[in-house]
């Protein structure tokens, strides 16, 4: 159906409301429990995390933990729950683990109500679960017994932060992932093999320990054992890219599988991050692999070392946490694409299901924005890329290049995928086009490409946000005079930047949460990024002088363009003192601007009332000093 309308950029009827951002479910895991055909998985719904349990694909879901608050606290959270012999152990906001049957009645508590648990890990007889522990700044691995009816004890202590603890099969080792700080996961980690000495009634305790990959400037993660126990594989970058790699345990020796140059894994913010699992028979393993800008299923046989697309899959552009049942063939993992939002799904005998929406899924996928990868030259010849999502409907058009909304993802580690993003969509079906940038520095495009970004930070990704603005406006895809630049966390820091550095060049900016004062954020943030800027700026005090030239606060002056800016005032990585000191630099000069303060938020919105004034306020700030100005 050809456009019947002719109306302004921005101002086009859209099928996406404010309501399809604020009703929308969060899927963060999924798990099998041991008979193979009991999937569970985690919803955000609002502000609360509920587990769901579907014993049968005929059978109906139903929800386990209410009056629960699933959360695992350690850092920026994940690795809330896993499932075995019928049983579900979570992690609550409440700093303790919980066991629950799958077959009926409540929760009741494994350990005490101290610190932050993450990450449990049922061990292969089930008497025991070991698990991340994080207290007053110090964390640990640990294990309970299965009945909670003793204390809990630390299995491997000294390193400065621990993630995705694995059993082997027989119980015979413990797998799991250390680094210290100012390393962050992505940087640098040590794969731990550490065997276990155990006596009847006793907990299980680490005989000796071996690292078997990573190091300082190597990252090596995701320790998974094969069903038979014979391999244990995991993911290293030691070649520049993020590989499967298989180690022999009889043997020792070790192989890469997949030597493509393209990404497995992804920068591990949260806990339990999943990106491959042993099928059953332990002759192949699934994963997702970064191509671009969508995240492939893919697997790989042990035998021929042959990778293959899942061709059930292949209408997916992102597959995430991806795990096989303990028996028989079948898949489930998180999925969806740039038009289609996320589902709970699964892959059996050849055929996928969907057991659960984010949304319901009631606008065509064709009256949604598809991106196009488009590339553009940076000053020091490096190709950078971005997804660019044209203006779309099919009852409007307009004439001429569009506004343009250039979006800046957070981290500063991180990436754009090709995967649903609402708030993406609800521009571009209002005649915006948006450019999703994936700057030097952004995860993806090998380890090089990645640490590009070290003492660069504020530099780098400004310029490429400039320079992929500018570049669309030669190729005629966006107004030069209608430039918008949006991010959210760090992607809030290079629009305060940005907006400090090339005033005029954009026409208003959209910052949430964003980063004011470098100095504030090395001193005042969470131990998880405590030493973050040590890499991607400078160790302190020796760049006292950089932090300062680079925090957009001691430039506010040179802020003259209008901006938005949101804040949950429960953030605890950047607190609300960082926005509070911009705008009061704006109000002060008189600048143009819009804060927003949401109660009970932190970093991110959550509750629907605050996803529903955010969107609004957004789209009413576009058209004040975008659209109309």
């Amino acid at each position: 159906m050809s456009p019947t309308q002719v109306r302004p950029y921005g101002l086009w009827d859209s099928p996406v409301q404010p309501e399809h951002l604020s009703a929308a479910t969060r899927f963060r895991d999924v798990a099998w429990d041991s008979d193979g055909q009991t999937l569970l998985w985690l919803e955000g719904r609002g502000a609360d995390n509920v587990i769901v349990c579907q014993a049968r694909p005929d059978e109906a879901p139903r929800d386990l933990t209410t009056g629960y608050s699933v959360r695992a606290r350690v850092g920026y959270g994940g690795g809330e729950f896993t499932a075995a012999n019928g049983r579900l152990y979570f992690a609550e906001a409440s700093g303790r683990l919980f066991v629950q049957e799958l077959s009926g009645g409540a929760p009741r508590p494994l350990t005490p109500a101290f610190g932050s648990p993450a990450s449990p890990v049922v061990s292969p007889d089930t008497r025991w679960v070991a698990y991340v522990h994080s207290y007053e700044g110090t964390d640990c691995l640990a294990a309970v017994d299965a009945e909670g009816a003793q204390w809990p004890q630390t299995l491997a202590t000294g390193a400065d932060f621990y993630m995705q603890p694995a059993w082997h099969p027989r119980g015979k080792w413990l797998a799991w992932v250390e680094w210290d700080h100012p390393q962050m996961p992505w940087d640098g980690t040590r794969l731990q093999l550490g065997q276990l000495a155990r006596s009847r009634g006793r907990p299980p305790a680490v005989e000796r320990t071996l690292t078997l990959a990573g190091g300082p400037d190597t990252c090596a993660v995701q320790p998974t054992f094969s069903p038979d126990g014979r391999l244990l594989a995991y993911l290293s970058d030691e070649g520049g890219w993020s590989q499967l790699w298989l180690h022999d345990l009889d043997s020792g020796e070790r192989r890469c599988l997949c030597e493509d140059e393209a990404d497995i894994g992804v920068p591990a913010w949260v806990q339990g991050v999943r990106v491959f699992a042993f099928g059953s028979d332990s002759r192949r393993i699934y994963f997702a692999r970064t191509e671009g800008g969508p995240r492939r299923a893919r697997v790989v046989d042990l035998d021929s070392g042959a990778v293959e697309p899942l061709p059930e899959l292949e209408h997916l552009s992102q597959v995430e946490q991806i795990t096989a049942a303990p028996r028989g063939t079948a898949l489930a993992f998180i999925g969806g694409s740039s038009q289609c939002p996320p589902r709970v799904m699964s892959l059996r005998r050849g055929r996928p299901y969907v057991h659960a929406r984010a949304t319901g899924e009631t606008i065509d996928a064709d009256l949604l924005a598809a991106p196009r990868t488009v590339a553009w030259q940076a000053d020091d010849g490096t190709t950078v890329q971005g997804l660019y999502y044209p203006p779309t409907s099919r009852t409007c058009r307009a004439e001429g290049p569009p506004p343009l909304l250039v979006d800046v993802h957070g981290g500063p580690t991180g990436q754009v995928r090709a995967s649903f993003d609402a708030e993406t969509q609800y521009l571009a079906t209002r005649g915006y086009a948006v450019l999703a940038v994936n700057y030097r520095g952004s995860t993806g495009c090998g380890r090089q490409y990645m640490e590009a970004l070290r003492g660069q930070w504020g530099v780098y990704d400004v310029e490429d946000a400039v320079s992929g603005a500018r570049h669309l406006v030669e190729e005629g895809l966006a107004d030069g005079e209608r430039l918008v630049i949006a991010g959210g966390s760090a992607g809030g820091y290079t629009v305060l930047r940005a907006l400090t550095l090339h005033p005029g060049v954009f026409r208003a900016g959209l910052c949430s949460y964003g980063i004011s004062n470098l100095f504030a954020l090395a001193t005042d943030t969470h131990k998880f990024e405590a030493r973050y800027l040590d890499s991607m700026v400078g160790p302190l005090p020796e760049a006292a002088e950089l932090y300062r030239e680079r925090s957009p606060l001691f430039a506010a002056d040179r802020l003259n363009d209008p901006v938005a800016i949101f804040q949950g005032d429960e953030d605890e990585v950047v607190p609300q003192a960082q926005s509070d000191a911009i705008v009061e630099s704006l109000r002060r000069r008189g600048v143009p601007h819009l804060y927003m303060v949401f109660d009970g938020e932190g970093h991110g919105w959550r509750r629907p009332e605050t996803i529903d004034a955010y969107i609004r306020a957004v789209e009413d700030f576009l058209k004040q000093h975008v659209l109309l100005a």
